[in-house]
């Protein structure tokens, strides 16, 4: 378990990269930043189709990062989902005695003469 979380994490930063890239070698509609990054050399070294293909490469790992997110934050919810160092240690202390307090006497009221008598 404690060899998971780091493998998942690095994979999610792979992940993230290639998405990073695929994004940038996409050919925008309206040749914004892509054209600056050459998309057009992409087109003449993969074919044409070169732009459906990074389209669904996009898609395919925009789900793998969904999915890595969730599964790492699984992952982490059960790995600590124990008592921490300081419930540990707080168990570990005996239990603070409580004195009882002494109640006090209630007043007494006066008796309530009766007039008419």
């Amino acid at each position: 378990m404690w060899l998971l979380l780091p493998l998942l994490t690095t994979s999610l930063v792979i992940v993230s990269l290639l998405m990073i890239i695929v994004v940038l070698m996409q050919r925008p509609k309206s040749e914004g930043l892509g054209a600056a990054f050459g998309s057009s050399m992409t087109d003449s070294l993969f074919g044409t189709q070169t732009s459906t293909i990074l389209n669904r490469f996009t898609v395919w790992l925009g789900g793998l990062f969904f999915l890595l997110t969730l599964i790492i934050s699984v992952v982490y919810a059960r790995s600590s989902s124990g008592p921490t160092k300081i419930q540990e240690q707080l168990m570990k202390q005996p239990a603070p005695m409580i004195k009882k307090e002494i109640p006090l006497p209630t007043p007494v009221s006066p008796a309530v003469k009766k007039e008419g008598h």
